[in-house]
């Protein structure tokens, strides 16, 4: 992957319809593998020092990555699929492994959680309105 690319905070990622994010995070939980058509998908639960939010591994990357597992991700996308606003490889982003067990993280806020709504100025970005949950609806509060 590229080194001079710039890292995002999981605080300052917004919905969009781009492959624009680059960050790096832990993975805190991983949910059960599922079909969707004819690809494996898995549901994660990601963070860093500053927020978490809902990830989707994809194929071979459902079986490539575990919990405590420190992952970077290049041209990701944060949207929607099925209702749900998930932060994912998409087609031209790209997700490696690049260690294990030790990055500060936190699990709230969860942008997964937070309900987006147009920009009144530019109707091409979001802007937070309101905080669904102050935690993972579907990944419990660690303890």
């Amino acid at each position: 992957m590229q080194q001079e690319t710039t890292l995002q905070l999981l605080k300052n990622i917004v919905p969009a319809a781009q492959n624009n994010i680059s960050t790096k995070f832990i993975v805190l939980d991983k949910g059960t593998v599922s079909l969707e058509g004819h690809q494996k998908t898995c549901l994660a639960l990601v963070a860093d020092e500053t927020a978490a939010v809902h990830f989707q591994f994809w194929g071979d990357e459902c079986d490539a990555f575990e919990g405590g597992d420190i992952l970077i991700l290049v041209n990701g996308i944060f949207s929607y699929s099925r209702n749900n606003l998930l932060l994912r490889t998409g087609k031209r982003g790209k997700v490696e492994k690049v260690g294990e067990f030790t990055i500060a993280y936190v699990e709230t806020p969860n942008m997964s959680e937070i309900q987006w709504v147009p920009c009144p100025n530019d109707q091409k970005r979001y802007i937070q309105q309101t905080v669904v949950s102050s935690h993972s609806r579907l990944f419990p509060p660690l303890r």
